[in-house]
């Protein structure tokens, strides 16, 4: 396991995890935007650049099973009022590996591209590039430690048909130098997360991002 969040991302994308140790690894944040917490299988990794120290004396005073302190409502309260952040839900979190090749989903660049989905992107990732297709989205670019992420949008009566598995597949062939592509789901958007993983990604862990004022 790496020492730095860019490296443990890398190493968890390649199925290398943290120990299952029931400790938590604190790290710095790697830019000013992205803060929060992942949880492994009994391994919890929070990067930010408070005082560990704080966050370890946090976590042990919680009244909870210590392998789920990380993800406790009340730590993640106490955490979110000291840097005066905000978020919205907790994601299942997932990686899968590039794929060769065009995608066969038929798609299209947009330059100019103005859509909810996107305008979140944009909020959260860098070097963000989106592609539309008949009844659909797909938005890539670099998150949390510089990983490539992706997310789609389905329109409503586009649904149910596979689109949104096959275009969390065309993320895998879109995704520039060979590098993996992650995606995060809601934990309760359970037709999201069947279309990954129908598309392949699997599951390393969950995850909170806080988000800053300009996030």
């Amino acid at each position: 396991m790496g020492h730095t969040l860019t490296g443990i991302l890398d190493a968890a994308a390649e199925g290398r995890f943290p120990p299952p140790d029931g400790r938590t690894t604190v790290v710095p944040q790697e830019n000013r935007r992205d803060a929060g917490v992942i949880a492994f299988t009994a391994h919890s990794v929070v990067f930010t650049d408070e005082d560990p120290d704080w966050v370890r004396s946090t976590l042990a005073a919680l009244d909870c099973d210590a392998l789920a302190a990380t993800m406790n409502a009340r730590f993640l309260a106490a955490l979110l009022d000291r840097t005066g952040r905000s978020t919205d839900t907790i994601d299942l979190l997932t990686v899968a590996d590039p794929l060769p090749g065009e995608p066969p989903l038929e798609l299209r660049e947009m330059a100019d591209p103005d859509h909810p989905r996107v305008r979140r992107a944009l909020k959260r990732r860098d070097d963000v590039r989106v592609w539309s297709a008949d009844g659909g989205v797909l938005v890539l670019g670099r998150g949390v430690g510089g990983r490539w992420e992706t997310a789609i949008e389905v329109d409503e009566g586009a649904r149910h048909r596979g689109l949104g598995r096959e275009l969390a597949r065309a993320a895998r062939h879109l995704v520039p130098d060979g590098q993996p592509v992650w995606s995060q789901q809601a934990t309760g958007n359970a037709r999201s997360i069947r279309a990954f993983q129908a598309a392949g990604y699997r599951p390393v862990g969950a995850e909170s991002l806080l988000l800053g004022p300009a996030g």
